[in-house]
């Protein structure tokens, strides 16, 4: 991926990691049109950030999919890059069925509201002579916390649909990347002030130095993350796990 001069789609960026992604690519020299639910949040991104452009867009809602595709289409025909950032998190008891409506909503935005945006756009990204498409999975895709079990499971997911993607991609202008971060200062979770979770600005830091390598990694991994994104190949699988099923809902 080209560091500059790229005009770049960052879904779930009214906040957080995908927040925090706009801005430093804004700052490296690229169009950046932000996106998520709420209309009021994206203009004051884009009044305290000239330069930066917005649009509203759901991704748990096919027509909201629908709509900003088409707005872009006319206003940024030369988008180049997808980062798919837009995600939920949140605790659950799966001995409690109440919380099934918990698990579908995580189920549709983490993991089919990625699948729909890489549908939505990709035609057009295989139009570009060089393209990228940023998918955000998790390192609880390769150890799940147990407690988050519904978002550990679409992050799996994402993982292996990123992984086909690549392959399906492998001859064209359009290169796939994995972004799997670890527990990050963000209100994803409510761990903004959670000191065992990676200050967002150490991340990015470390993210955009992975980011200068050429070529770019496929996958974007953090020394943070590395414990859980390769515990099953070293043997530490279990250990990891156990250690994650101590973390309980606060």
């Amino acid at each position: 991926m080209n560091g500059t001069g790229n005009t770049i789609l960052v879904t779930g960026s009214t906040s957080g990691i995908g927040l925090g992604l706009a801005l430093r690519l804004h700052e490296a020299g690229n169009k950046v049109i932000v996106a998520g639910r709420r209309k009021e949040i994206l203009d004051q991104i884009t009044s305290q950030h000239p330069g930066i452009d917005s649009v509203v867009l759901d991704v748990s809602s096919p027509e909201s999919i629908q709509q900003a595709t088409d707005v872009l289409a006319s206003s940024h025909p030369d988008l180049n890059v997808l980062i798919n950032s837009a995600g939920i998190m949140h605790w659950e008891d799966l001995t409690d069925p109440a919380y099934l409506g918990t698990a579908e909503n995580i189920v549709t935005t983490n993991l089919l509201g990625t699948i729909r945006m890489v549908y939505a756009l990709t035609p057009r990204l295989l139009k570009q002579p060089h393209a990228t498409i940023i998918n955000v999975s998790s390192a609880l895709a390769f150890v799940p916390l147990p407690a988050t079990a519904t978002y550990s499971a679409t992050k799996a997911a994402v993982h292996s649909f990123t992984q086909s993607l690549r392959v399906q991609l492998a001859d064209s202008s359009v290169e796939v990347i994995e972004l799997a971060p670890p527990g990050v200062r963000t209100s994803l979770l409510g761990q903004e002030n959670d000191e065992r979770a990676m200050p967002l600005e150490e991340f990015l830091d470390e993210i955009f130095g992975l980011l200068e390598i050429k070529p770019t990694p496929s996958e974007l991994v953090v020394e943070r993350a590395k414990g859980l994104r390769f515990a099953e190949a070293n043997g530490s699988f279990d250990e990891v796990l156990t250690m994650l099923a101590g973390i309980k809902p606060h």
